[in-house]
C-alpha cells in the first residue's frame, strides 16, 4: 500500500486557477450535436445544462502533458503519485442561465486534500471549488471531488456487483468511440482512457474505454430537466463504478415531487453514477 506525503500534497490547498471564453452559438451547436439534441437559434431558448464543463477549461501545451494525457501533475492540482485519476463526485447549484455572446469565466480553488485506505488500496481525494460567471453574473457554483488510486493489476477482474434496477423512465445510450472522442474534444480533455483503447487496457488495465464522469452527469441532469420540464436548482452526483464502451449504458430516473433520483448503469450491469436533482 503506497504511503503518500499528505503534508506536501496539502500544500496545494488554496491554489487558484482562472480562465475565460466567449460562449458562441457554434459551441452550443457542437455540444448539442454530440449529444444528439436539437439546437435553437431563438435567443430565449434554454441552453443545455452542464455546458460549462466545456467552457473556459485549462489550456496546457501538448508538450506539458503527462503520459496519461492529463496535464503534468504539480501545477494547479497536487502531484498525487497514483496512476488512476477519476471524477468521484460533484455538487452544482444553479444561480442563473448562461447566455450566448457573454464572456464565461471559471474561477477555481483547491479546497481540500485527504487520503483514505480502502479495499482497493490508497485513495487520495482532491476537492476543487468552481465559481462560474457570465459577463460578471454568478451562474453556478460547483464542488468537484477528484479521486486518485492505484491501477488494477493485469488480469484482475472486477468484483461482482448487483445489477442496477430500471427507473420509472429509462433510455439506452450508445457509448461509441466517436461519442467519447467528441466529448473529450469539447472539454479539451486529453485523458487517454476515454479514446485510446490500447492505453486504457494495457496501461490502466480497464476492460474498455471509460465513459467520462461529466458526460454521465450531463446526461443525468438533462434527463431530469427534460422530464420535469424545467432546469433543477441543484444537482448532486457521485460515481459508484466505471461505465465502459464501446457498448451501451442506460440513463434512469425515478421522481418524487420536487426531488428526482437518477442513475446510469452499464447495460445489464451495475449502477455507474447516481445523482439527485432538486427544484
Amino acid at each position: 500500500m503506497m504511503e503518500l506525503d499528505l503534508d506536501h500534497l496539502r500544500g496545494w490547498i488554496g491554489h487558484e486557477d482562472q480562465n475565460s471564453e466567449m460562449l458562441t452559438q457554434t459551441s452550443v451547436d457542437r455540444f448539442n450535436a454530440t449529444f444528439n439534441r436539437p439546437s435553437s437559434r431563438d435567443e430565449a431558448a434554454h441552453l443545455p445544462l452542464l455546458l460549462h464543463f466545456c467552457l473556459a477549461q485549462p489550456i496546457v501545451p501538448t508538450a506539458e502533458l503527462g503520459t496519461d494525457g492529463h496535464p503534468a501533475r504539480g501545477g494547479f492540482l497536487p502531484p498525487v503519485p497514483l496512476p488512476r485519476r477519476m471524477w468521484a463526485a460533484g455538487a452544482i447549484d444553479f444561480l442563473a442561465p448562461l447566455r450566448i455572446g457573454e464572456i464565461v469565466t471559471r474561477r477555481s480553488v483547491v479546497e481540500d486534500v485527504t487520503v483514505k485506505h480502502g479495499r482497493t488500496g490508497t485513495l487520495c481525494f482532491v476537492t476543487v471549488r468552481h465559481n462560474i460567471e457570465s459577463d460578471g453574473r454568478p451562474v453556478l457554483t460547483e464542488r468537484q471531488d477528484i479521486v486518485y488510486r492505484d491501477a488494477a493489476a493485469p488480469g484482475t477482474t472486477a468484483r461482482s456487483m448487483e445489477k442496477a434496477p430500471v427507473g420509472m423512465r429509462s433510455a439506452q445510450v450508445a457509448a461509441t468511440a466517436p461519442f467519447l472522442f467528441r466529448y473529450s474534444a469539447l472539454t479539451f480533455n486529453s485523458h487517454r482512457i476515454h479514446y485510446d483503447a490500447p492505453y486504457s487496457s494495457e496501461e490502466e488495465h480497464y476492460p474498455g474505454l471509460v465513459v467520462h464522469g461529466p458526460l454521465q452527469a450531463t446526461m443525468l441532469c438533462q434527463y431530469a430537466a427534460d422530464w420535469h420540464g424545467a432546469a433543477p436548482k441543484s444537482f448532486r452526483f457521485r460515481s459508484l463504478a466505471p461505465v465502459f464502451g464501446p457498448g451501451t449504458f442506460t440513463v434512469n430516473a425515478s421522481s418524487g415531487g420536487n426531488t428526482m433520483t437518477l442513475w446510469t448503469a452499464q447495460d445489464n450491469g451495475p449502477m455507474g453514477m447516481e445523482g439527485t436533482a432538486e427544484w
